[in-house]
C-alpha cells in the first residue's frame, strides 16, 4: 500500500508541473520551433528527423528566461538543432527540456 501512495504522489507531482506549462504542437512536418513558443509544451508528432530551434533569446514574452519543454510522440527520433554546436537526439515518448544561454542552448531530460 506504501509504495502505491509513493507512485501516486509522484505521479501527481508530475502531472501538476507539466500542466502549468500550455501545451502546443508543432504541425507535422514542420522543421523548426517558433520563438513564441517560449515556456510552453512542445508536442513533437510526425516531426522531421530534424527540427531548429530558433535564434537564442534570453526572455520570452512574459519577461521569463526563454525555455521549453519538448516530448516527441512518434513515430521517430528527433534531432533538434540550434546554434553554437547544438545537438540533442529525442527519442519517442522521451521529453527534454531546452534553454537559452548566453552562449546559445543548454538542456536537461
Amino acid at each position: 500500500m506504501a509504495t502505491f501512495l509513493m507512485y501516486l504522489a509522484l505521479f501527481a507531482g508530475q502531472y501538476n508541473t507539466l500542466q502549468g506549462k500550455p501545451v502546443v504542437r508543432l504541425h507535422p512536418h514542420q522543421d523548426s520551433i517558433p520563438v513564441e513558443f517560449g515556456g510552453d509544451l512542445v508536442e513533437l508528432m510526425n516531426a522531421p528527423p530534424q527540427v531548429r530551434l530558433p535564434p537564442p533569446r534570453l526572455v520570452d514574452s512574459h519577461g521569463r528566461p526563454w525555455s521549453i519543454e519538448v516530448r516527441n510522440l512518434g513515430p521517430g527520433t528527433v534531432t533538434i538543432v540550434g546554434k553554437a554546436q547544438f545537438h540533442l537526439e529525442v527519442p519517442v515518448g522521451h521529453s527534454v527540456s531546452i534553454k537559452a544561454t548566453d552562449a546559445g542552448y543548454s538542456s536537461g531530460r
